[in-house]
């Protein structure tokens, strides 16, 4: 996505601004954690319209307090590294001439299981690249930012959007290459449920957990691959959601119990989310037309953000509905009927006119 015409000459007359818009991303699993074969990982992602990562980036002024700034509600520590990207992004480049500005209007909830970190440092290079009309590759940007680093579907969820699966990292070092991108059916929905109350596992603490658990066999492995294969994309090409969502909660079945002793013996982080997943699974598999029943169920990487896939708008209201007359959505729990995405991030290239009133214009 490279800047349009970073030197029109409105730019004399107006304020330009770089604009970025990064979804979020669900990651509903690794394919072979322990490696059997020799390459570890492996990764299943979707991306979803809500919530996203929204930031801009323009000339600074006098009246700006420091490199980075932020709307009301974003958190100081994500200033602080959007703070530390754009240092990084100048000093990679050696383009730290001119004083820039950047605003973050919305952040993903950290450590919530939907890719905050990977979106805001990839949404912070693209930014800067498109301010100067660079075209560097989003890998690139990664690495740079210290990003993909175990999962590429983050990386790829920025580039392109959709159902995503990646063959895991290269031995060298090199961010893992996509390997199946499926634009998802548009009437599906995406129930996705977060606990602010809770944290997944992140840095040195998830390192330490995924050292202490067993590895997951070959067998099981072989099952995560069948089911990814067979089911889960097949059905998301056009086998139908009852096929795609039996494929996903199976392959969550098994590593829900593989990653359960890093959770106090659960497959969801947090017990609110888990009860009202599980509630979910077994409402959703009776109660509407065949074409209609079932979900994929999970929970997104450590979570505590819980997921569950299904056919429509309507299905998910419905099951919300029923969900709440029965007392099992807690209180405090975040919930949102979301659009898988299938695309990735956007950018724009804004000159705002001088005289106050007049309308910005697009540039890309």
């Amino acid at each position: 996505m490279p800047s349009s015409l970073p030197n029109h000459p409105d730019l004399m007359t107006g304020v330009r601004t770089v604009e970025v818009e990064a979804p979020a991303r669900l990651h509903l699993g690794f394919l072979d954690p322990a490696g059997t074969l020799g390459r570890p990982f492996g990764s299943l992602g979707l991306t979803v319209d809500a919530p996203q990562t929204r930031l801009s980036l323009r000339a600074s002024s006098r009246a700006d307090a420091g490199p980075v700034s932020a709307d009301p509600g974003v958190p100081a520590a994500e200033v602080e590294r959007a703070a530390r990207h754009l240092l990084t992004m100048q000093q990679r480049t050696g383009l730290a001439d001119k004083a820039l500005h950047l605003r973050l209007h919305e952040t993903l909830p950290a450590h919530a299981g939907l890719g905050s970190g990977t979106q805001l440092a990839l949404a912070v290079g693209r930014a800067f690249c498109g301010w100067h009309g660079l075209d560097l590759p989003t890998a690139t940007l990664a690495a740079w930012l210290g990003r993909g680093l175990r999962s590429g579907v983050g990386i790829a969820g920025f580039d392109a959007g959709g159902l995503l699966l990646d063959g895991g990292p290269l031995a060298h070092g090199a961010p893992a290459p996509l390997l199946a991108r499926i634009e998802v059916p548009a009437d599906w929905r995406v129930l996705v449920v977060t606990d602010p109350a809770t944290r997944g596992l992140s840095g040195d603490a998830e390192r330490a957990a995924l050292a202490q658990l067993p590895p997951l066999s070959r067998e099981q492995a072989a099952a995560i691959c069948h089911e990814t294969l067979m089911r889960l994309l097949p059905g998301c090409a056009g086998a139908g959601f009852a096929v795609a969502a039996a494929g996903l909660s199976a392959i969550q079945d098994v590593l829900g119990q593989h990653f359960a002793p890093a959770q106090d013996g659960e497959p969801y982080t947090s017990p609110a989310v888990g009860r009202l997943m599980r509630w979910l699974r077994q409402a959703a598999a009776t109660g509407a037309g065949p074409d209609e029943q079932g979900a994929g169920i999970g929970q997104s990487s450590w979570g505590p953000t819980g997921f569950a896939l299904l056919p429509s708008a309507a299905r998910a209201q419905a099951l919300m509905g029923a969900a709440q007359a029965a007392g099992v959505v807690a209180p405090g729990l975040q919930w949102r009927v979301a659009t898988p995405l299938n695309r990735g991030a956007r950018l724009s290239d804004r000159i705002a006119a001088a005289q106050p009133g007049d309308a910005a214009r697009c540039l890309a």
